[in-house]
């Protein structure tokens, strides 16, 4: 508080400053339901979004009415966001709410040993990708997706770090390119690794497959906590950023330094068609 006084900006732990007066509002609405199906479940806690017709999650391509990634019901980095988030509003408001505070600690408490419960895939040692509702309840879906990276990345994970680790380990074996992470693992029958031809094909390979650059972030800050930020672990993650750091300044690899990084990748890639 002291500091942002000495720095001439509202302390985000005031009723006053907007930062707060925000994220409060966002759990309320969450807790009580709000536009596009947005809701909390009271049953574990966990947030439900949309339908079969919206595509509410950063996977948003959509074309003639086609819904190329349908994630509607709920999202694994969603619920991951929403965990931490809980934690986060929690510790702002401690010292002056602490029954809110505790609130939100016990509905992250719930949300937390749901994630662990619902989206946990023992068989291939990852997170489900989104939980989507039926007649007979919540159907996860398999997909290797990057999405589950937010689970480990955030402040706040709901994993074990036996979880943590073997999610991350999923997430380099099948999705970690040096551009970014694949949307889609190529073993997947839906992947489609070429961003080309006409728009309803690219928007169809938009996120079922192409690489996003963006996404190295989390994996990046994910190695860092899952390595207690250790030597080997800052390594790691200076390793993932280093292919995209020389696209905008070459270093020592005499990358093309184009002073800023595409948008998306191929997911596949050889010397022949890069």
């Amino acid at each position: 508080q002291l500091a942002f006084a000495k720095a001439g900006k509202p302390d985000p732990t005031d009723d006053k400053s907007p930062i707060r007066r925000a994220c409060l509002s966002i759990i309320e609405a969450y807790q009580e339901g709000t536009d596009f199906n947005i809701r909390m479940d009271p049953r574990d806690s966990l947030i439900s979004a949309g339908d079969i017709g919206t595509q509410l999650t950063w996977m948003d391509a959509k074309r003639d009415g086609v819904v190329f990634t349908p994630r509607h019901g709920k999202p694994v980095e969603i619920n991951a966001l929403w965990f931490s988030g809980l934690q986060l509003v929690a510790d702002m408001i401690d010292a002056d709410r602490p029954n809110s505070a505790r609130q939100f600690r016990q509905i992250a408490q719930r949300a937390g040993q749901s994630l662990r419960e619902s989206f946990w895939n023992a068989g291939a040692g990852c997170l489900y990708d989104v939980l989507t509702p039926g007649p007979g309840g919540w159907t996860p879906n398999s997909q290797i997706r990057p999405n589950q990276i937010f689970a480990c990345s955030l402040p706040y994970s709901a994993l074990d770090q036996q979880q943590a680790e073997s999610v991350l380990r999923v997430v380099t074996q099948k999705l970690l390119t040096p551009r970014g992470l694949r949307t889609l693992s190529p073993d997947d029958p839906h992947y489609v690794g070429r961003f080309e031809g006409p728009l309803f094909r690219r928007d169809g390979a938009y996120h079922n497959g192409t690489v996003w650059p963006w996404l190295i972030g989390p994996y990046a800050e994910a190695t860092l906590r899952i390595g207690k930020f250790s030597n080997r672990a800052k390594a790691d993650a200076v390793s993932a950023l280093r292919p995209l750091l020389e696209m905008i300044a070459p270093g020592e690899g005499g990358g093309p330094g184009l002073g800023q990084i595409p948008e998306i990748y191929d997911g596949d890639d050889s010397a022949e068609k890069p």
